[in-house]
């Protein structure tokens, strides 16, 4: 599969209830991508290419951070069970419209991070998390051995992404620069 024709928008993590309904893990912060009935592509655990699926209909479960889906054909538990570990799917052609300043999180990983103060680079942005704010976490130069999904968080760097503290996101220069109040770079 090539990947950059596909956007990953979540994960199916566990069946829900005894209707076939799934329980996903939203890795996109557009809610009508779960809630929209329509086309979807379901990249089955083991596959290699993901294969077209129809939602029904999603809810949202607040606290939770999951949505609740209904997809065509999955009638019940042992179906929907059968659909763990798969990932939901759009083509990249569907990334909708952003309005200035915002960003899809796929093009902010692998970014590198600059002090715009002293014009020292200060590490990668190798995810965003959701508190609030969106915090960009940055994996700082000193441990670039590791790997995303290696246990760092203890290393890793969070920054607030507002307009105070990131004025400048360059995605044609692959860079970020930042001005970190005093304390946020201190480890």
């Amino acid at each position: 599969m090539n990947n950059s024709e596909w956007l990953e928008i979540g994960e199916i993590v566990s069946a829900q209830g005894l209707n076939g309904e799934v329980r996903v893990y939203p890795d996109s912060d557009f809610p009508e991508r779960f809630e929209k009935p329509g086309k979807r592509w379901l990249l089955r655990s083991g596959q290699t290419e993901p294969q077209p699926i129809e939602l029904l209909s999603g809810r949202y479960i607040p606290h939770k951070g999951i949505y609740v889906i209904k997809l065509a054909g999955v009638n019940d538990r042992t179906q929907a069970e059968a659909l763990q570990g798969g990932k939901l799917m759009v083509p990249e052609s569907d990334r909708p419209h952003l309005e200035e300043d915002e960003f899809h999180v796929i093009d902010l990983i692998g970014l590198e991070v600059f002090n715009q103060l002293t014009g020292e680079s200060i590490g990668i942005v190798v995810d965003v998390a959701s508190a609030g704010n969106d915090l960009l976490i940055v994996n700082p130069h000193s441990s670039t051995t590791n790997k995303p999904g290696e246990n760092t968080k203890e290393k890793q760097i969070l920054i607030p992404f507002v307009k105070a503290i990131v004025p400048v996101v360059n995605l044609e220069n692959g860079k970020i620069e930042i001005t970190p109040p005093p304390g946020l770079l201190e480890i």
